[in-house]
């Protein structure tokens, strides 16, 4: 069987590509093509057609194909999604500008709220209205739902969001309002919170059921095109789509969930941190994903990533299980700029229209990309292996204006920029960290995207990071994600608190259970899995407190119901992380929660033996490079496609390959590992 990842961005789109037909990692392809915006399925089709010459298609081969995509998230930030209506119980119209009453900068009580994505014109209350246990005290009057979307229409809406109070104990209202909507109205799509993520919390579950809305007809529409030239070009190749969970879904699902899909491409990097961190048992790790606009971070304890039921897209909250993402406004084309007498780097970017000054595109502000020019980290005549060389007079024009206001010289200033993006970074990780209870000196910083390897051992010797991993291809990894993921849903159901009994909670588990292998036997033949894993989990908390723990549970205490050691596991767990716990006092159980794992074949890390080229041979040349204040001349640049396991090079150095460049600091030590990875060590 051929697998092929693929990860739209709005830059480039990336290829992966692996076909199962022997041992280790033979015949893997990646590359990168232009992204095609707005036409997106035009860069999906041409970089697809490059992938089936590179392997060698066989004609009637087998093909699968995991595809993610940034539209959904571009058409929430960008707010050109559907016109949706939203139907709610009566007596709630006004949920989505209610939210939470939170602001958006705590110290600014002028701070202005983002618009919800309905506005209120399009809001209908139905007369109707279920008990929090379900139990139904108005009946839900279908009169109303029908006038409501025809008054909907009338509105311009295309889509209907129906999200009902405590429609997570009883869907009967939400369903009964759909088919109403339907048999009126059969041409308009209905999404209905209860079948999206049926769990507590009204705001947050009508969001979500809006978001769905809002980006499925974009979805659907490339969707659709995607399947039918793929359907004509290989009628045996098999569509999935990344989520935002870090596992996979049907295309069809993805069509019906496209909510799914939002922080599906960052997800997707931090799967392949877990494919490469297998080689690295008991070790935790923190992923950087750093491209032009932004850096992703995300950690990984044993072997898992940690999930979060709290994400945002667009200010919007995301309430349904994520792979865990801290998202910074740091990344290569990051904008500096003054703020009085202080320098400041980002949130905001150049993009990749015009881009940093050094690009020649018509760029003219200084950015972290012309920094790192300037610095010495990069070479103008070898960016994306020779195919962009860059301009660094423009560079320096640009850099001047930062110069003049800090009375410094064209250098200086330039590091000064990569130290204030830096600085910026571990005033983010270090709260993060410290919330997962994590110690630095215990991570391996793994770095990804075009320049997570040039300003992640920056970062990671500021921070106290001992190692830094870089892989073979980094800047396609979220490619790569997609070709090493699984088939991945979470089923959940929200629970009474304190009164959950052992026999009910067994009962409750079993249930989603049974309903997560229906959707696994759903999206994909038996035939293709290698393995089923299923895995618990429970949101719990204290009796009184307002927040919860996501708590991973052993299936043995899950299958007896012992509630005394499930208990025990949330003690250790809010142990871990507050240095606190509280084994007298009532846990409380919000949410139980069944996450599905459908393995299929994947590539197995490849070893090469150590090489015998000494590493001077190598060498390519020399550059100047500055850290903290410091020049290092003569410091050595070597071509990763040259370097082979057992090399060791020494920082102050520079590796360059096509798609990224890495940078060793002072006080560093890389060494090419058998599987051709690269680590770096701190020295002693």
């Amino acid at each position: 069987m051929l697998r092929i990842g693929v990860d739209i961005g709005g830059t480039f789109t990336d290829f992966a590509a692996w076909r199962d037909d022997g041992p280790g990692q033979a015949g893997l392809v990646s590359f990168k093509v232009s992204s095609t915006p707005p036409e997106f399925a035009d860069g999906f089709k041409a970089g697809f057609e490059e992938v089936l010459h590179r392997v060698r298609y066989k004609n009637d081969e087998d093909v699968l194909v995991v595809h993610g995509t940034t539209i959904s998230t571009n058409t929430v930030i960008e707010r050109s999604g559907a016109a949706v209506a939203l139907m709610t119980t009566k007596g709630f119209r006004d949920i989505l500008e209610l939210k939470r009453l939170k602001l958006s900068r705590r110290i600014d009580m002028m701070a202005t709220r983002t618009p919800p994505l309905v506005p209120r014109q399009r809001v209908f209350e139905i007369d109707e209205r279920l008990l929090a246990d379900g139990n139904v005290r108005q009946p839900i009057d279908l009169d109303d739902v029908e006038q409501a979307a025809s008054a909907a229409v009338s509105a311009g809406a295309q889509c209907i969001a129906v999200a009902f109070l405590h429609s997570f104990s009883n869907p009967a209202h939400e369903l009964a309002a759909r088919d109403a909507i339907q048999n009126v109205m059969p041409e308009i799509d209905v999404t209905i919170s209860s079948e999206i993520w049926p769990r507590i919390g009204e705001y947050e579950r009508a969001t979500v059921s809006v978001l769905n809305a809002y980006v499925k007809p974009k979805m659907d529409d490339y969707m659709a095109e995607i399947e039918t030239y793929l359907a004509e070009r290989l009628p045996s190749a098999r569509l999935f789509i990344t989520r935002s969970n870090g596992g996979a879904m049907a295309a069809s699902e993805a069509r019906r969930y496209p909510v799914q899909t939002l922080l599906s491409g960052p997800a997707s990097g931090v799967t392949a941190a877990c494919f490469l961190g297998q080689s690295l048992s008991g070790q935790k790790l923190l992923t950087m994903d750093m491209g032009g606009t932004s850096t992703d971070l995300s950690l990984i304890v044993d072997g898992r990533p940690t999930i979060s039921n709290a994400a945002e897209v667009g200010d919007f909250p995301l309430m349904m299980p994520v792979t865990g993402i801290e998202a910074i406004g740091a990344g290569g084309g990051s904008i500096a700029w003054m703020d009085g007498p202080l320098l400041r780097v980002g949130p905001q970017s150049a993009g990749a229209d015009p881009g940093p000054a050094c690009f020649d595109r018509g760029g003219t502000q200084p950015t972290l990309s012309d920094a790192y020019l300037l610095s010495g980290y990069i070479d103008p005549a070898n960016f994306l292996g020779g195919r962009l060389t860059l301009d660094i007079n423009a560079a320096e024009n640009a850099m001047q204006r930062v110069a003049s206001a800090l009375d410094l010289g064209i250098a200086a200033a330039s590091e000064a920029c990569v130290t204030v993006a830096t600085s910026n970074m571990v005033a983010r990780v270090l709260p993060y960290l410290a919330r997962y209870g994590v110690d630095p000196e215990d991570l391996t910083l793994v770095v990804c995207g075009g320049a997570g390897a040039l300003h992640g051992p920056l970062l990671a010797a500021e921070v106290g990071i001992g190692q830094v991993l870089v892989p073979t291809a980094p800047s396609v990894f979220c490619a790569f994600g997609g070709l090493v993921s699984e088939i991945v849903n979470d089923s959940a159901v929200s629970v009474q608190g304190t009164l959950v009994s052992s026999e009910s909670l067994v009962e409750d588990f079993n249930r989603l259970e049974t309903e997560a292998r229906s959707w696994l036997s759903a999206q994909i033949s038996e035939d293709l899995l290698t393995g089923v894993r299923i895995e618990h989990w429970a949101e719990m908390r204290y009796r009184g407190q307002s927040f919860e723990l996501n708590v991973h549970l052993p299936k043995t205490a899950v299958h007896r119901g012992d509630m005394g050691a499930l208990a025990g596991v949330f003690h250790t767990e809010h142990e871990r992380l507050y240095a606190h716990s509280d084994p007298t006092a009532d846990v409380e159980y919000v949410d139980l929660r069944v996450r599905i794992h459908g393995a299929l074949v994947t590539p197995e890390r490849e070893f090469v033996v150590a090489t015998q080229t000494p590493i001077d041979s190598v060498q390519k040349g020399q550059r100047s490079l500055r850290f903290g204040g410091k020049i290092f001349d003569d410091a050595p640049i070597y071509d990763r496609a040259l370097l082979g396991p057992g090399h060791h090079i020494i920082g102050p150095a520079i590796i360059d390959q096509d798609d990224t460049t890495i940078l060793i600091p002072p006080g560093f030590i890389a060494e090419v590992e058998p599987s051709l990875d690269i680590v770096m060590r701190r020295e002693a």
